[in-house]
């Protein structure tokens, strides 16, 4: 059931409990629709046909295709954040094998015919005629959101200038992510990979305390 809202314009709307429920569910097919094929070879019709809504439920939750679009990288974001997190974790060594490890798993990720390169990426290059596309600034903190926790497990272990290594990891890692759509071979990650662990070696003192930051919440 759902409560009904007696507007004064003499309409009644019927507000599903379930609204939160629905509205996930958009996203999340939108998200599986939108990097398998690109947001603009996916039409509305057919994220509401997958997601078994009508348009008018679509509707309900989003004014329309840009505001889907937005929801979609937004739910992307915190995942993919702990996702790197993670892999840092889990791996053995100091930081730049720990650094290195992003990429080799990354690599791993890449071999599955359904990976798709960064999906941040992708979108921002198909907004590139509009900057200002609320995508694309999402976009834009997701990136900055990586490279601020980078700088912060760097400048744990005594680096002075660990905003500019984390910085210089990223645009690593981002043009692994573009290489592979053109390539697809994961050897160009693992060469990234190898890069940002020189990078590191050079410019990192050696640490025996080495304590892996958290992503920050969204």
């Amino acid at each position: 059931m759902g409560q009904i809202i007696y507007k004064l314009t003499s309409e009644y709307t019927f507000i599903p409990r379930n609204a939160g429920v629905t509205r996930e569910k958009i996203v999340k097919t939108a998200n599986r629709l939108f990097y398998a094929a690109g947001i603009r070879a996916v039409s509305i019709d057919s994220v509401a046909e997958k997601a078994g809504v009508t348009k008018k439920t679509f509707y309900y939750h989003f004014k329309g295709k840009d505001e889907l679009i937005t929801a979609y990288l937004a739910s992307r974001d915190q995942p993919n954040l702990e996702l790197f997190a993670k892999w840092f974790a889990e791996a053995e060594g100091g930081l730049p094998e720990k650094v290195q490890a992003i990429f080799t798993n990354l690599a791993t990720a890449a071999r599955n015919r359904r990976w798709k390169g960064c999906g941040f990426l992708r979108t921002a290059a198909e907004l590139v005629e509009t900057p200002g596309h609320p995508a694309v600034k999402l976009a834009s903190m997701h990136k900055k959101r990586l490279e601020s926790w980078l700088t912060e497990v760097i400048a744990e272990n005594g680096e002075a200038e660990a905003d500019q290594l984390a910085r210089q990891v990223v645009l690593l890692l981002d043009g692994a992510f573009s290489t592979m759509l053109v390539h697809r071979d994961v050897n160009y990650i693992h060469s990234a990979g190898s890069a940002a662990a020189v990078l590191l070696r050079k410019s990192v003192p050696e640490s025996t305390s080495l304590r892996p930051a958290e992503p920050h919440p969204s």
